[in-house]
């Protein structure tokens, strides 16, 4: 029992020496060791700022792409009723979160001049098209929105009222591509008020658009011919899914055309792959910088404590011994200059998402311990070649000098 009391007291104070002598070390020395603590903050602030902006950016990105309108529309034969919609709706929505819109077309004269006029639930086409500009309301009962050309053409403002005349005779129409047409209209109309004029610099502003239940009752009631969707899958997700929906047959051996709208989604990915390569470089600049400054720190500590090394060897310290001090004094530089660095990091990337792309951060501990681990590691690997050196210093030649 005295043996193993002594031993367990002679274990406790050799490591009680061992933390003393690297507390005093980077105490005598603290030049030195705060500027290898400066050069893990740097890296560490580095790669978490940059980390944090690209979790948040191309996040950020893909809500802002894809405020332009749908990257996925889908036809159907005879159209849409609510369970097909319903069903097409589930399969997109099972391959990745999206938004839906329908959207049901008829000819009408408005005025007596002939237009396209679009039922839609403002409240799902406002959430698809977000960057639509309109002024005044969406459409609502009573209330129509007209495109910007449209408006222009008949010299109507938001207020104005307009008649609008659909076809006679339901049984008159012929189906084509899903959507109903004919050339037989009312020569009265209904009385409508403009509540919105929008402006898009595209073919909407050529359209004009009505709330659903307006339209059937206009026009009788039918499914709707367009469903577009805002989908968060990638471009390889939509293009399954445009593939799926095509050999996919609905209720009824209803038949669907899907394809893809290529240009916001390629442009959505390219943007977010250059983002990430050019933080991805940055980042690897700055650990590589981070790699340099603590072996560079290192080195000059070893230098400056040669003679203290040749003692400790003579007096019967091993090589190893040498190395776990100094490996475990640059990990604890690592890890100060990595908790300090995350701080710094997080400062840093929070102000920059809030000023520039106006998006709060909240604080990843998960990544910020990822950042101190990629610190201490960092700096235990820069100090591989000065502890190597340390480990081969000639007790006699450096006692010889002294």
């Amino acid at each position: 029992m005295a043996d193993k009391a002594i031993g367990a007291f002679a274990r406790a104070t050799t490591r009680a020496m061992f933390w003393k002598m690297i507390l005093l070390a980077g105490m005598r020395r603290r030049s030195q060791a705060l500027m290898a603590v400066l050069c893990a903050t740097i890296g560490a602030a580095t790669l978490l700022c940059l980390a944090t902006i690209c979790l948040v950016v191309p996040a950020q990105m893909s809500d802002e792409l894809r405020a332009y309108g749908a990257n996925l529309i889908v036809t159907a034969e005879d159209g849409f009723d609510d369970a097909s919609a319903c069903d097409v709706a589930g399969i997109v929505r099972a391959a990745a979160p999206a938004q839906a819109a329908l959207y049901r077309y008829e000819s009408v004269r408005i005025n007596a001049a002939p237009y396209t006029l679009a039922g839609i639930d403002a409240r799902d086409v406002r959430a698809l098209n977000r960057h639509w500009n309109v002024e005044g309301e969406w459409p609502s009962a009573g209330n129509v929105m007209m495109g910007r050309d449209v408006a222009a053409a008949l010299g109507v403002t938001v207020g104005s009222t307009v008649t609008i005349g659909i076809r006679d005779d339901e049984s008159d129409a012929t189906l084509r591509h899903g959507r109903r047409s004919t050339d037989i209209l009312s020569a009265d109309g209904t009385p409508m008020r403009v509540g919105g004029i929008v402006d898009t610099g595209g073919a909407e502003d050529a359209l004009v658009y009505a709330d659903s239940g307006d339209l059937q009752r206009l026009a009788g009631a039918r499914g709707a011919d367009v469903l577009e969707f805002s989908s968060q899958g990638t471009e390889a997700e939509l293009s399954t899914l445009a593939e799926t929906l095509q050999n996919a047959g609905g209720r009824g051996d209803v038949r669907y055309q899907a394809h893809q709208v290529t240009r916001m989604t390629a442009s959505n990915a390219r943007i977010i792959t250059m983002l990430r390569m050019l933080f991805g470089i940055v980042s690897v600049v700055a650990l590589a910088l981070t790699l340099v400054g603590v072996s560079t720190t290192m080195s000059s500590i070893v230098s400056r404590r040669r003679a203290e090394i040749g003692l400790r060897r003579a007096l019967g310290a091993t090589p190893r011994d040498i190395a776990a001090e100094f490996l475990t004094e640059s990990a604890l530089y690592g890890a100060v200059g990595g908790v300090v660095g995350c701080a710094a990091g997080y400062g840093i990337a929070h102000a920059l998402c809030a000023q520039v792309f106006e998006r709060a951060t909240a604080f990843n501990w998960w990544l910020a311990a990822v950042c101190v681990l990629v610190s201490v590691a960092l700096a235990i690997a820069a100090s591989m070649g000065p502890v190597r050196r340390a480990t081969r210093i000639d007790p006699a030649i450096v006692l010889r000098e002294e």
